[in-house]
């Protein structure tokens, strides 16, 4: 279960990158009420997204050459710079050298064996997100790749990730989990890339709780975002959609089945 009590290997934060950062405020902000604040003037246009006076993300305009709109997601380390060396003995590539983030902590970008960009966060004044797994909120991942062996090994090596099979109608669901929380602190799956035929490269999903997907996902469409998989009710899992905003980015939202005593 994702929450904020946040242990090494498991997502702490995570931003969008967008071309217009105001029309996706609207976005967000008409789909699940967050309100953007800036970081402050030394933040380069950084800032987060809150609800309630909670975070529960960051974001931040991007031009074109600064890559394609999308959220990525950061994992906890206890030192950035030893989790990029591990990266990059395991065949990872650096996309952004550790750093510190005016003394909140510090960051790193990488990406997998598969060119999956995903961040570190080294925690310091700023912990993480300050709202998980609640409506409005991230609770839950998605990896999809071409090679699922490859990326557990990855993962596993570079951020001590575990995986566990948990079986479901049609099949198994290969599910992920730092190794300190244990299977208790599972985050999210490694799916094969196939299972999205609409994709040719390999990604991070993530999952918003909401508290009706439907009427999620016909806001979604009247704020110009598109649905890229309908919504669809799985037994014992919830009712999920997968969308992407106006400009591309891809997430998903569900209203999670509360769980079995």
């Amino acid at each position: 279960m994702l929450t904020t009590r946040f242990v090494n290997g498991a997502p702490n934060w995570l931003d969008i990158g967008t071309p217009d950062i105001e029309g996706a405020t609207s976005f967000y902000n008409g789909l699940f009420g967050w309100q953007f604040q800036s970081a402050g003037p030394d933040a380069g246009g950084y800032g987060f997204f809150q609800l309630s006076g909670r975070t529960v993300a960051g974001a931040m305009q991007i031009s074109q050459e600064q890559g394609p709109p999308s959220w990525t997601v950061y994992f906890q380390t206890g030192d950035a710079q030893a989790t990029t060396k591990a990266a990059e003995q395991a065949h990872g590539t650096v996309l952004v050298q550790p750093m510190d983030v005016m003394g909140k902590g510090h960051m790193a970008i990488l990406a997998d064996r598969a060119g999956v960009p995903f961040g570190l966060w080294q925690p310091a004044e700023i912990k993480g997100v300050d709202l998980a797994g609640d409506p409005g909120s991230l609770c839950w991942l998605e990896l999809y790749t071409p090679d699922m062996a490859a990326a557990a090994a990855f993962y596993q090596q570079v951020l001590g990730m575990e995986t566990s099979a948990v079986p479901f109608p049609g099949g198994t669901y290969t599910c992920v989990n730092p190794a300190e929380g244990g299977e208790d602190a599972m985050f999210g799956g490694i799916v094969p890339l196939a299972d999205d035929p609409a994709e040719e490269s390999a990604y991070w999903l993530p999952y918003f709780e909401v508290e009706d997907t439907d009427a999620v996902v016909a806001k979604a469409q009247e704020l110009g975002g598109t649905v890229r998989v309908p919504a669809t009710t799985m037994e014992g899992v919830g009712r999920m959609a997968r969308l992407a905003d106006p400009y591309g980015a891809r997430f998903a939202v569900i209203k999670s089945e509360p769980p079995q005593a």
